[in-house]
């Protein structure tokens, strides 16, 4: 081991208890952190081996929702070309463990990944000894990639994106990233630009395969239902997707300066579940009539009221579906945006604010095609989104152009799918 990685698993031993603080915490939120505690320092009840015991498994990890979505539909190819495949799936949030449940299938596994300490990781991997690992996108953990390079378990980096403020933070801490970047097996890029900016990290990026929320397909009963609500408003809706922390802030003081905006629907959905009753207080005490998707079940929207408050989970296909137009969350606070991927599949139009480097790339080529407008602020977005709502023609146009963006990338999915096979062969050939 070396003095970085030492020192660094040193630091995340003692941190411990601070995590255990933490997750008692978010469990008064969300009680899906305060499941299987354990489980986050690798203890795992011999019931997680499932009916087979261990050696089997194809093991993904998706962190968060995002990545889960993304696994999903990796997944779909994946059991196509490796068939009997039993998979090990691990997360690192509520959100991403929920979503997660729907991918199982009977044999199917899912846990916590454990926290990075050396312990914890050996216990993981004792327990369950994949036969590969796939992480996606970002998630790459320096005593989680020794232990798989020491237990001889390959490592692929799928769907990898890294962006130039995390490839600067990695820099500064180059003796500890490094090492965990070079030693994972494959790393297969999103863009031309990830892949340079992993290569720079010594990470073995064999191939650049775009991204794989394109293959996503949006769920055609939430289009219907979105559709048909959008139909009934005696307004256009428009949609701040995914907002963040100080975001409905901003929406509410253009809200009080621009009287035009009453005269659309406006629905609002929080990026984190925790925050939907923040937000609702928010709005609430700032006079508006709130009607929250929670309260509503199978009827159609109020129509008496200035906000809907889109507080469930799963249901971003219909919230896009239902909006004339959509401001992107994470864009109009410094947070790095959101996948404006799904709104594009959804032929919903798109408003960028300043700040999109989670998604730099995708976020440039939806501009550029018109099936996004990117914006300097919170009050040019809402200008922006109102404007084009009021001009039918405009609106057509933009809804067809984030269509074919959305259809225009697609294939990544089965190609990522291929190569996590291929390795597999090789590795156990």
């Amino acid at each position: 081991m070396t003095l970085a990685r030492a020192l660094y698993s040193l630091l995340v031993w003692a941190a411990q208890p601070l995590l255990k603080h933490k997750l008692r915490r978010r469990a008064k939120a969300e009680p899906g952190y305060g499941h299987a505690i354990a489980e986050r320092f690798g203890h795992y009840q011999p019931s997680s081996l499932g009916r087979d015991g261990a050696g089997q498994w194809i093991w993904i990890h998706a962190v968060s929702l995002g990545e889960t979505r993304a696994a999903a539909v990796l997944l779909k190819h994946l059991r196509t070309h490796l068939p009997s495949m039993r998979l090990l799936l691990t997360h690192g949030t509520a959100t991403g463990r929920a979503e997660g449940e729907k991918l199982l299938q009977p044999g199917d596994v899912q846990v916590w990944l454990p926290w990075d300490t050396p312990g914890a990781v050996q216990r993981f991997i004792q327990q369950f000894r994949p036969l590969v690992g796939v992480l996606m996108e970002t998630e790459v953990w320096p005593n989680l990639v020794a232990a798989c390079q020491q237990a001889r378990i390959p490592l692929v980096l799928a769907n990898a994106r890294l962006n130039a403020k995390s490839l600067a933070g990695a820099q500064r801490w180059s003796a500890l990233s490094r090492p965990a970047y070079a030693g994972l097996s494959a790393v297969l890029a999103q863009s031309a630009e990830d892949a340079d900016r992993l290569r720079s990290l010594g990470a073995p990026v064999t191939a650049i395969m775009g991204n794989l929320k394109f293959d996503a397909q949006p769920d055609a009963i939430l289009l219907a239902q979105g559709a048909a609500w959008r139909a009934a408003s005696s307004r256009p809706v428009l949609l701040l997707a995914s907002s963040r922390e100080d975001e409905e802030a901003q929406w509410l003081a253009q809200w009080r300066a621009q009287p035009a905006m009453q005269r659309f629907q406006w629905l609002i959905v929080p990026r984190h579940p925790q925050r939907f009753c923040e937000v609702a207080d928010l709005l609430t005490q700032a006079g508006l009539r709130v009607a929250r998707r929670s309260q509503w079940g199978e009827r159609l929207p109020p129509h008496d009221a200035d906000v809907w408050l889109g507080d469930s989970l799963g249901e971003m296909t219909l919230y896009y579906a239902c909006a004339q137009v959509a401001l992107l969350g994470g864009s109009f606070a410094p947070l790095g945006g959101q996948n404006l991927i799904e709104a594009a599949a959804c032929a919903c139009p798109i408003i960028v604010g300043p700040h999109s480097f989670n998604f730099a790339q995708v976020a440039e080529q939806a501009c550029c095609v018109g099936a996004a407008l990117r914006v300097l602020d919170m009050a040019q977005g809402v200008d922006q989104a109102i404007a084009l709502a009021q001009h039918p023609r405009a609106l057509a146009q933009s809804r067809q152009a984030a269509l074919a963006f959305a259809q225009a990338h697609r294939g990544a999915a089965q190609a990522t799918a291929q190569a996590i096979a291929r390795l597999l062969v090789q590795n156990h050939s």
